[in-house]
């Protein structure tokens, strides 16, 4: 997937890139000699949370959190809920958020970089063999 086109990976570190990548390509490689692999890793792909998922949840529970705390123990808390929508709003308009980081070292990936490897994965298959289109 070119940067470009992904927010998240033009805002990602060169050698995160290469490290998702490479377990990308390590999985089709592994893939394509099995059917039955196929088959298990499209149901893990599935299952995948991706950087937005990822993103929502946390924002969504640090959000509460600091309601939480702002409404039972000290107003000042307030401000976390605030900080969290000003950081889900610059992750909207600009595909930055603080903690994005941190979630692609851990080997988080977009949509599109998850799309990519279904995508190769059902072309492995034969999916598209017929006429071009999947099936």
């Amino acid at each position: 997937m070119h940067e470009q086109t992904d927010r998240v990976r033009r805002h990602s570190a060169a050698q995160v890139l290469r490290r998702i990548d490479d377990t990308t390509v390590a999985s089709l490689t592994r893939c394509a000699a099995s059917p039955a692999a196929t088959e298990r890793r499209l149901a893990e792909l599935d299952r995948e949370w991706d950087t937005d998922r990822a993103v929502e949840a946390e924002a969504a529970l640090t959000g509460l959190i600091g309601l939480g705390l702002g409404a039972f123990v000290r107003a000042q808390f307030l401000v976390v809920p605030a900080v969290v929508a000003g950081a889900v709003l610059l992750h909207a308009t600009t595909g930055r958020y603080p903690l994005m980081p941190l979630f692609r070292r851990l080997g988080l990936r977009s949509a599109r970089e998850i799309a990519r490897e279904r995508y190769a994965l059902k072309a492995l298959r034969g999916d598209f063999d017929d006429n071009g289109s999947p099936s």
